[in-house]
């Protein structure tokens, strides 16, 4: 019951039903701040301390001023009127009644949009007022900062004292002030990259503080929240390179709590995004700090059970170090044997398509370092009893570059999976998979038929000497039974 009270007013529709707010974003080259947390984030908003206080209010006292175009007002006075459309868009309104307030919300709204245009016409536009001042723009930022910055609802998988409902995964809880919200995000868009924004100046309110909140938000289950987030964030880092490390490192706590602590956070998707981004600028040679950072936060982010859920960017991101230094690429692949999965088989199609990846880019001395580990584990794919696994190991040997690397190490790598592949044409239920098998089979016997035949050769006598313990053990057990019988 208290979930659902929480919760109240989040509506939840079909994903087919979101708008798209998404921005192409372009590739970008390389304080102690405390949040206290209540229920999923409790963004501690601090206080203006200029003369010109903005408080966070939940509704205004009385009736909003209808205030004026900026067009309508002098250029002189649209510093003025500026600011007094800052302190309109401080008020908070309950979205859930959708009678109450209705002429304040619509103001609010009309002026987040005038708000929005304002910035984006920048200086030169005759519409504008010029620059926007420096007290203006921290005003601005701390009524964004009293929009954005809230307790996000628990979502469905936390631990509310209520009984235990199954959500749908394709229904997410959308925000129900996204109105309001998604011009104040559209305005903290164009501010950022504005070319009228100076960093000296805006560093000092989009701040330390203001970015770790920001990550906080990341949490959210309304996907057009999250979709503003990953590219806000993204030109932060573009545009401030003052906070990149400390973005690089925040990201990387995150993903240490998700990974060893929670395994639930919905923007670990949008972050990886992110990161695809800021890898490919990366400089060469690679500092130490990145090389860690792979192998303690992105290599580890296959442990969780959700991994399906942001797959695509993770491996996207895996890639992107191996190409920037393909020596890394031993140390990925010994990194996903070790996370390989046992019992999820839709999980272990996903590795098998990572490796295939990870393996187009290796380098022959890389392959070499860790090929007997890796084939003995594909060999194991070989011969699951899910047709997938079995399937999607066999298409390895459809990719030119593997098959080369292969063929250079064939002395090694058939001894090691000819048992699977022979026990695949023996006894392997799925046709289909049986066909895949003698492809690769016959693939082999043209590459070496010496080396084939002693492989052949080898297969035999192991199975005549298994043969042959069998009969010794069956007989071991008769004898045991014919002497239990006479000691009766």
């Amino acid at each position: 019951m208290l979930n659902k009270i929480i919760k109240r007013g989040h509506k939840k529709v079909p994903k087919s039903e979101i708008p798209d707010f998404s921005r192409n974003s372009g590739n970008v080259s390389t304080s102690d701040v405390v949040v206290n947390h209540a229920s999923r984030g409790n963004m501690v908003i601090n206080s203006i301390t200029n003369p010109t206080v903005m408080m966070r209010s939940s509704e205004p006292s009385g009736n909003i001023e209808n205030l004026p175009l900026f067009r309508d007002v002098p250029i002189s006075e649209r510093q003025v009127l500026f600011f007094k459309k800052l302190q309109i868009c401080c008020y908070q309104f309950d979205f859930n009644d959708t009678m109450k307030c209705v002429r304040d919300k619509e103001l609010k709204r009309q002026s987040l949009v005038e708000l929005v245009d304002y910035v984006q016409s920048g200086s030169s536009s005759s519409s504008s007022g010029g620059k926007i001042s420096e007290n203006n723009q921290e005003g601005m930022v701390k009524m964004i900062s009293l929009n954005i910055f809230r307790c996000l609802p628990p979502s469905s998988h936390e631990n509310t004292g209520s009984e235990n409902v199954e959500q749908e995964e394709d229904e997410p809880c959308l925000e129900p002030s996204w109105p309001h919200l998604q011009l104040v995000y559209e305005l903290l868009l164009r501010y950022v990259v504005s070319s009228d924004t100076d960093t000296k100046v805006a560093k000092r309110f989009i701040d330390h503080s203001f970015v770790l909140k920001l990550l906080d938000l990341f949490d959210s289950e309304d996907p057009r929240e999250r979709e503003y987030l990953k590219t806000i964030l993204h030109r932060v880092y573009g545009k401030f390179m003052v906070h990149r490390p400390f973005i690089r490192k925040t990201i990387n706590n995150i993903f240490y709590r998700f990974i060893y602590e929670t395994e639930r956070h919905s923007g670990i998707g949008e972050l990886l995004e992110i990161l695809g981004s800021i890898i490919n600028g990366f400089a060469l040679p690679m500092k130490e700090e990145h090389k860690l950072f792979l192998v303690r936060a992105l290599i580890p982010l296959h442990k969780p059970k959700p991994v399906a859920m942001y797959h695509q960017q993770l491996s996207y991101c895996i890639v992107q170090f191996v190409e920037k230094d393909y020596k890394l690429a031993d140390m990925v692949i010994r990194g996903l044997l070790k996370y390989w999965p046992v019992t999820n088989c839709q999980k272990e199609v996903l590795f098998l398509q990572e490796l295939e990846e990870v393996l187009e880019t290796t380098q022959v001395a890389e392959f070499q370092r860790c090929m007997v580990p890796l084939f003995r584990q594909i060999a194991r794919c070989l011969n699951s009893p899910h047709f997938q696994v079995a399937e999607r190991a066999l298409f390895l040997w459809n990719n030119e570059h593997i098959v080369g690397l292969i063929a250079q190490n064939r002395n090694v790598i058939l001894p090691i999976i000819f048992d699977a592949l022979q026990k695949n044409i023996d006894n392997h239920w799925n046709q289909a998979i049986h066909g895949l098998t003698v492809n690769v089979r016959k693939m082999f016997m043209e590459m070496d038929a010496d080396l084939f035949d002693e492989c052949q050769r080898q297969y035999s006598e192991k199975a005549a000497r298994a043969t042959e313990l069998e009969e010794q053990r069956e007989l071991r057990w008769q004898r045991l039974a014919a002497a239990a019988a006479q000691g009766c």
